[in-house]
């Protein structure tokens, strides 16, 4: 079945105010699961509500939390999200994150009691919209094990950069986890039991594995060995350590009803490219020329952008089961 956008924002605003979410809480979230099915990324999308709505219901999200924003410093913005979903304390911290950028040149942005954000790389490109770069962190619970060890210590803890395009959008983003793919790949294909390709995971006992459950119980390989698992640290020391949030390998899961709120965190970094020298824009321009004029390369985010411009007109394709595990009519 096809659902417009606008069905699908109502659809998951609705079953958060029945899991108990108050509208501070369900708006911004409803909204972050329309961007997702609208650029084409479904494992953030739709398929995710049930997990958001259990959440509410079990107690690890308080749909009636209220973020409190304070600004210990000029450049320093500081959100408590209370257990609440991550996306209304962000919604609270950023304008205050992007005016610091203007006075300063720089800022950053710290979230803590949070929870997972979705997509990094809307929260990056929502600071390029104000014509500033875009650094974002968020962690996770513990996935990854280090180099030569199996005990996961970081989770799969995505960064993104989002640059200015100098009439209101982002010229490009870059979103990516320090995982070889995303650990909502993997959940995906345990749902609808079907193997994950070799290089992606590890069981429990440290062995290559194809079985998304055994990966589940095990580690995701990190993307590029000791430099992938070099990216996620950095990660966790930035969204983790410096704002107070829970350690990735003290969180309890973002999937499944186990164990208290997660009381991960978040780091957003504004720059003002004003501030640091002149025609920032023009070789950014000359940059992604460089990359786009080559055959067969693309910039990050482009598949994004295209699948954006596709369901916006079409509409997003539902599958028969997530169609039942919403509960909704198939057939149509």
């Amino acid at each position: 079945m096809r659902m417009t956008l606008d069905e699908v924002e109502a659809l998951a605003l609705a079953r958060l105010r029945a899991a108990g979410a108050s509208d501070m809480q369900a708006g911004p979230v409803a909204r972050s699961i329309r961007a997702a099915e609208r650029d084409g990324v479904r494992s953030h999308g739709l398929m995710y509500l049930p997990v958001y709505a259990d959440h509410l219901t079990c107690g690890k999200v308080d749909g009636q939390a209220r973020p409190a924003l304070s600004q210990p410093r000029a450049g320093a913005v500081v959100v408590d999200a209370a257990h609440g979903f991550a996306h209304p304390a962000i919604d609270a911290g950023l304008p205050a994150l992007i005016a610091a950028a203007r006075t300063c040149g720089i800022a950053a942005l710290t979230l803590r009691r949070s929870y997972n954000c979705g997509i990094l790389g809307h929260h990056a490109e929502a600071i390029a919209g104000a014509g500033l770069i875009g650094l974002c962190f968020t962690h996770a619970p513990a996935s990854i094990a280090p180099p030569g060890g199996r005990v996961p210590v970081i989770g799969t803890n995505p960064l993104a950069l989002a640059l200015p395009d100098g009439a209101g959008g982002a010229r490009f983003v870059l979103d990516q986890s320090a995982s070889v793919v995303a650990k909502s790949e993997v959940m995906l294909r345990a749902r609808r039991g079907e193997a994950i390709p070799e290089g992606w995971a590890l069981d429990d006992q440290g062995r290559p594995t194809t079985d998304p459950e055994a990966a589940l119980k095990g580690s995701m390989l990190p993307a590029g060995g000791a430099k992938g698992f070099g990216a996620g640290l950095l990660v966790e020391v930035l969204a983790s350590a410096l704002s107070g949030a829970v350690a990735s390998r003290d969180a309890s899961p973002f999937s499944g009803p186990a164990g208290g709120p997660p009381g991960t965190g978040q780091c957003f970094i504004a720059i003002d490219p004003a501030a640091f020298a002149p025609g920032f824009a023009e070789r950014i321009a000359a940059l992604a020329g460089a990359i786009e004029g080559q055959p067969g390369a693309r910039l990050p985010g482009s598949r994004r952008i295209a699948a954006r411009a596709r369901i916006e007109a079409e509409g997003t394709l539902i599958d028969d089961d997530l169609a039942r595990r919403l509960g909704l009519a198939t057939g149509s």
